[in-house]
């Protein structure tokens, strides 16, 4: 937009004004990605109270061909990734991710909603294992929507390098997702119980069909990337 053009060139040449304007615009965006990957409100504030402060001293740095808002989210991101590698994970909020939306249906049925709501949590606890790297991609990808070439340009990486990240976190929640199945099916065929059900199927299985969600999801905005 030409109006955001004007305060990037104004706050370039020191204009502290336009670059209030800017952060008005983003502040929200940015807020949002720190919580997500940080799962802290105070933190995440402070987070985005560092990554303005860091885009305005480097505000000679950006390369007025690419987006701003990419630029600004590299910070952000990478600022939260240092902020994971010096402390243990909190999980990451994913009510709002497509594929963990609840339907008005489930709303009006408590068992279908307790049940959805364990595969949140069971996903949940999944993010929780991922690498600082992989989350982050997992974030931008699937909350922020970004394409493959607007994830690479926020984490400083090609854009076949983010889909090998992106195919190895999908992997490893998949891989999670069977080993936690496994071992909640395991004492149950112990005691007779948990039987195949009717086409081969068996219960205990909300875990792995969220992952395949997830990945049905990436194959269909692939197709419109």
């Amino acid at each position: 937009m030409e109006e955001e053009k004007v305060w990037i060139r104004q706050a370039v040449a020191g204009d502290r004004e336009a670059f209030t304007r800017l952060v008005e615009a983003y502040q929200i965006p940015v807020y949002n990605l720190a919580y997500r990957m940080l799962g802290d409100a105070r933190e995440a504030e402070d987070a985005a109270q560092e990554t303005f402060l860091r885009a305005y001293t480097r505000l000679a740095t950006y390369q007025t061909d690419k987006k701003f808002s990419s630029w600004l989210l590299a910070i952000a991101s990478h600022h939260c990734i240092d902020r994971l590698r010096r402390r243990r994970f909190t999980w990451l909020s994913l009510d709002e991710l497509p594929f963990l939306e609840q339907t008005a249906g489930e709303r009006n049925q408590p068992e279908e909603a307790a049940i959805r709501q364990e595969e949140q949590d069971e996903v949940r606890k999944m993010l929780d294992q991922l690498a600082p790297q992989y989350r982050a991609a997992v974030i931008l990808r699937y909350w922020y929507e970004l394409s493959y070439r607007e994830i690479a340009e926020v984490m400083g990486t090609t854009e076949s390098a983010i889909k090998s990240r992106l195919y190895r976190a999908r992997e490893m929640l998949a891989q999670q997702a069977l080993a936690s199945q496994t071992a909640e099916t395991a004492p149950k065929a112990n005691q007779g119980e948990g039987s195949p059900l009717p086409g081969g199927e068996s219960k205990g299985q909300p875990p792995l069909v969220a992952i395949c969600a997830l990945d049905s999801v990436a194959a269909r905005r692939s197709e419109r990337r």
